[in-house]
This record gives C-alpha cells, structure tokens and sequence, in this order.
C-alpha cells in the first residue's frame, strides 16, 4: 500500500487509533491493550522512511526513546511506516533486522517487538483466513513492548497462552463480513 501524499502523520495515528479501539480493544484481542490506551501511555511514532535503512534508523531511535522513558509516561510504541515495507514479504523478512537492533541497542529483555501488517498471514494460512486479520492493521507498524509490563500482564490475567485460540474464535464468529462493518482503513 503506497500512501497519497496528502495522507498526515495525524490521519494515520487517527486511523491507528481506531484500529486499535474497534478491533484490538473492541474484540479483545489484546486484554492488555485498553489500559495502557486510557492512561494514554501509548506512543504513536510515524516514520517518514521510505528505505529499510531509515526505518532501521528510526526504530533503534524508539528503542532507545522507549527504553529511556518512564513507564507510566510511554508504555509501550507503535512504530507506524506507511511508505516502506508495504508487501508483507519483505516485511516480514525486515524483522530479522529489526530483532537485530534490539540487540545491538542492549535491550533484549527489556523491549520486545510484535508486528502488524495490513497484509499480515500467518504461515501455514491462505491471504485471505479471518485469522490473519488479529494481526492486520491500517499500516505496517512495528509494535514495541516492554518486557516487565508483559509480565506483570501475564501474571494478571489467567492462561495468557489461550489469548491467540480465543482470538481465532472471535474472529471466524465475527467473519470477514463482521470485520467489514468495523469499518476499519485496510
């Protein structure tokens, strides 16, 4: 997907956003998600990249931004780059390096990364399995989490392991024509 020029760093956090209350939050797709979305402790970073090399840049700038910040201020970020890696394919062999730089930045342990794609499949599924839509978003994102918050999640909530059956449960009810009606950017 190759955005417009006209399309704003403010229209793409907006339609993250959304994404984020309708599907993420509103199915439940993450339990852990709305809490950090009320308290506001999520950063919603836009790379202007249109090169690999930039976006390389401009994650270990948010590790480390991350990393540095207070908790309570910046829980977790979504590194959203709408202008490269677009073709899931390449996307998905972007996260080799990108684990990458967590390491060389120092901080596995303590930042781990999830992703989110407009095209996302899981192996093993064809394009178009309702499953593969708990982890498509309005633009290709890198989703960066610290560890000690997961944990404490984790512990929190009761058989964290069957959040991703549930999830494929919540999705083949709701459907691709149930996804439509969420009227979500894809």
């Amino acid at each position: 997907m190759i955005l417009a020029p006209t399309t704003s760093s403010d229209a793409i956090v907006s339609a993250t956003r959304e994404w984020l209350e309708k599907a993420v939050i509103g199915l439940n797709l993450c339990p852990f998600a709305k809490a950090v979305h009320v308290r506001g402790q999520i950063r919603y970073a836009v790379s202007d990249a249109h090169d690999e090399a930039t976006l390389l840049a401009d994650l270990r700038a948010e590790l480390q931004a991350l990393h540095a910040a207070p908790p309570e201020q910046i829980d977790t970020t979504l590194l959203i780059h709408p202008n490269v890696l677009t073709d899931f394919a390449d996307y998905n062999a972007f996260l080799v390096p990108a684990e990458a730089a967590i390491e060389e930045t120092g901080l596995p342990g303590e930042i781990q990364l999830a992703s989110f794609h407009p095209q996302y499949q899981f192996a093993g599924t064809a394009p178009d399995d309702i499953e593969n839509y708990t982890n498509r978003s309005p633009y290709p994102m890198l989703h960066l989490l610290r560890e000690a918050s997961i944990s404490r999640a984790v512990q929190a909530f009761p058989d964290a392991r069957a959040i991703y059956e549930t999830n494929i449960a919540t999705m083949k009810q709701l459907g691709h024509d149930g996804w439509a009606r969420l009227g979500l950017k894809s």
